[in-house]
């Protein structure tokens, strides 16, 4: 119930805005309008028909110059009451630009991504530019969540400082934290770093969580690029998940995961893109892993576009896979475009020794994914998407699944 309330706030919102900004001159109003319609079978083979209607509203120059309204969300039902379909306001915000010199206010429901932690926030965002060399961004207001519900005193604050020093380095520094029904659930400091020099760009981002004193995800890589051809990407990563200190997983201990990664892009033609990569997967608890992957991509540059990508996973446990992507694409004429794929998967798996000695017990499952797609370009502001995709695996019976997709561009 407090969704569809905050659903239907907005929508009033929306409206006085939209109403407002017609009365005032330079005022643009564009988005997107997207109704969707939905068909699969359940694991109680039941079929589910979720319905989704999707809205992107932005208008621009409310008023005067720089004030601005960017909001997106979805009114959703399962017209069969199988599955939940929440209805979702992901961001309603306004902003202005230059509020007061070098200052810019983001107010309203909306996006908060920092080294040090990310959320979708109900509160204010503000950005003082052209502090010296530097801009420092507050920030502030309810922490939302889609799965546990939405609390007055579920908040979270932070700030950051950023910019760019001796011309060739990126820097930001953050911190932030969350309050659960009043209570302390996280305290994380950030770091990132980008370096660019000629062909060669180093990066790296550190988080670190202040309440159980340990570093708890960490990247740094390096990407060289001689010529716009070709580059070649190195990076390393480690991860610890970090909990709520309110919540009851927090007390057990976890397992640390690493991973060193090695890739290359080359474009072989116009339009079309190699790539190829190799990780190497650390953990704690099992046997560490080896992935390669590797593919070519094919952009629409006339009628044809597709990707055809391999995936190889081997580890000393037997956790063995073996994938296969493909997706081919036509332009029949400048309206219409269809094309037809498939996702295949091979996991192998150990089970443990034969009774008799005689071996070991080896499990193979197989899941397949084949499907057609086509869209329709009604008007250059009007398409219709399709698809219809036929699943089929070892362990779970097979289904149809489908979608139809309605876009009004304006």
């Amino acid at each position: 119930m407090k969704m569809w309330l905050k659903i239907t706030l907005s929508l009033v919102t929306l409206c006085l805005v939209v109403g407002f900004a017609s009365q005032a001159q330079a005022v643009t109003v564009s988005g997107r309008a997207s109704t969707v319609l939905e068909w699969f079978d359940t694991a109680e083979e039941e079929t589910a028909v979720p319905l989704y209607q999707y809205l992107n509203l932005n208008v621009t120059n409310i008023a005067e110059k720089g004030w601005n309204f960017r909001s997106y969300g979805r009114l959703s039902d399962d017209l069969n009451g199988e599955v939940d379909a929440d209805s979702r306001l992901y961001y309603a915000y306004l902003e202005k630009r230059n509020l007061l010199k070098n200052l810019d206010l983001k107010l309203g429901r909306q996006f908060i991504s920092t080294s040090a932690g990310a959320s979708l926030m109900d509160g204010i965002y503000l950005d003082y530019r052209k502090l010296g060399p530097l801009n420092l961004a507050v920030f502030g207001g309810g922490d939302t969540t889609f799965y546990d519900g939405y609390h007055a005193d579920d908040t979270i604050v932070g700030a950051e400082i950023y910019g760019d020093l001796f011309r060739s380095l990126e820097f930001g520094f953050s911190y932030l934290q969350k309050w659960d029904q009043g209570d302390l659930s996280h305290e994380l400091l950030g770091l990132d770093l980008d370096y660019a020099m000629n062909q060669v760009n180093f990066y790296s981002e550190t988080q670190y969580s202040w309440l159980t004193e340990e570093v708890t995800y960490f990247v740094l890589g390096g990407k060289y690029r001689p010529t716009t051809d070709w580059s070649l990407n190195a990076e390393y990563l480690y991860s610890l998940p970090v909990f709520s200190s309110t919540s009851i997983y927090s007390v057990f201990a976890v397992d640390e995961y690493e991973e060193a990664s090695l890739e290359a892009y080359y474009r072989v033609a116009k339009g079309v893109m190699a790539f190829g990569r190799y990780t190497r997967e650390f953990y704690e608890s099992v046997d560490d892993a080896d992935v390669l992957e590797a593919g070519l991509e094919k952009l629409r540059t006339d009628k044809f576009s597709g990707y055809l990508v391999g995936t190889y996973r081997n580890d000393d446990d037997g956790q063995d896979l073996a994938g296969v992507k493909l997706h081919a694409a036509y332009l029949f004429t400048p309206k219409f475009e269809a094309g037809a794929g498939l996702h295949v998967d091979v996991f192998e798996r150990e089970l443990g020794f034969i009774a008799d000695g005689s071996g070991t017990r080896v499990d193979d499952t197989t899941s397949e994914r084949y499907w057609v797609d086509a869209t329709a370009y009604i008007t250059p502001k009007l398409n219709v998407q399709g698809k219809v995709e036929y699943v089929q695996s070892d362990l779970w019976d097979e289904y149809t699944r489908g979608r139809v997709r309605l876009n009004i561009l304006f």
